[in-house]
């Protein structure tokens, strides 16, 4: 899959792509290039679907995971975290030493949330999690399980934490703040964005990866 039937003149998509990995809006994205808004939004839109399409295809692997679950939406009033109303549910899967998985979820429940688990991970696999209840089907599932209770410490005495897969959600919600509000049938894509930034190195290997996948 690539960039397919598009308009813009193959130096001006460059340019567009350029600008992507920069982080810039396809608004000012749209100025900086000199093609219209609706053509930079739709080639923005394009290079997500072929990211999520890219990177939506993995083996399950064998090692030692950080998991964690965030919700992921506009400021509401009223309750905030775990069961907050209008936020869309994603749980995070980060293999120590490689790459961060994440995907919107029904619920936080521990049946839920061990199928996600066992599409990306093998058994007896490490697992790494907070001190959430949902997690303790993990103990009967073939896992190692490891948990961090977070009203004690980050870090536990034996060096057990889930920071890498908190430093995503973190740097996921830095990135689509920008946006002001995403439409929620487009997060997944969003979403995937955001996985591709944190897992494909410096903008200049973001680039290169792009370039290669969108054939520009």
């Amino acid at each position: 899959m690539s960039i397919k039937r598009c308009r813009i003149r193959a130096k001006q998509q460059l340019q567009l792509l350029e600008l992507f990995v920069a982080e810039s809006t396809a608004r000012t994205a749209a100025d900086l290039a000199g093609v219209h808004r609706n053509s930079a939004a739709l080639f923005y839109h394009k290079l997500r679907e072929l990211i999520a399409s890219k990177i939506a295809e993995v083996d399950p692997e064998f090692g030692a995971f950080e998991v964690d679950e965030s919700y992921f939406g506009g400021v509401r009033k009223g309750k905030r975290g775990r069961g907050a109303a209008g936020k869309v549910l994603v749980f995070g899967i980060l293999k120590r030493g490689g790459k961060v998985h994440a995907l919107p979820v029904a619920d936080a429940r521990g049946p839920t949330l061990l199928t996600a688990l066992q599409t990306h991970v093998l058994a007896d696999s490490v697992i790494y999690t907070d001190s959430l209840p949902s997690y303790n089907i993990l103990d009967v599932a073939g896992f190692r399980h490891r948990r961090v209770n977070h009203s004690k410490a980050f870090v536990t005495k034996r060096g057990h934490h889930i920071n890498g897969i908190e430093n995503f959600w973190n740097q996921s919600k830095r990135v689509l703040r920008k946006y002001n509000g995403i439409p929620r049938k487009h997060f997944y894509l969003f979403l995937k964005e955001c996985e591709f930034r944190f897992n494909y190195g410096s903008p200049k290997q973001q680039l290169a990866q792009l370039r290669k996948w969108a054939k520009i």
